[in-house]
C-alpha cells in the first residue's frame, strides 16, 4: 500500500505559534512528535534540532500579554511524524 500524499520534510526549527516566523502551516496538517533525550514530549511550543533545544510553556507564569512563559530545555532533539 503506497501513500499517495508525501509528507513535507520537517524543518530544523519549527514553532507551533502562528505569530512566529518559524511557523509552517503545512507541517501541522499531520501529527508531529518531538523527542528530547529519548523521551517523547507532548507540550513542545518550539524546537531547534541543530542547536539542541525545545521550548515548553510554563505551568503558571504568564507574560504581560497573558501568554505562558516559555522554558528552554536542552538536549538531543528528534522530530518525527506520528
Amino acid at each position: 500500500m503506497t501513500d499517495t500524499k508525501s509528507l513535507p520534510p520537517l524543518p530544523d526549527r519549527l514553532s507551533s505559534n502562528p505569530r512566529s516566523p518559524h511557523y509552517v502551516e503545512a507541517i501541522f496538517e499531520n501529527d508531529v512528535g518531538i523527542m528530547l533525550n529519548g523521551k517523547e514530549r507532548t507540550n513542545v511550543e518550539e524546537y531547534c534540532i541543530s542547536e539542541g533545544w525545545i521550548k515548553t510553556p510554563s505551568p503558571k507564569a504568564l507574560d504581560r500579554r497573558g501568554q505562558p512563559l516559555l522554558i528552554t530545555l536542552k538536549g538531543t532533539v528528534e522530530a518525527f511524524y506520528r
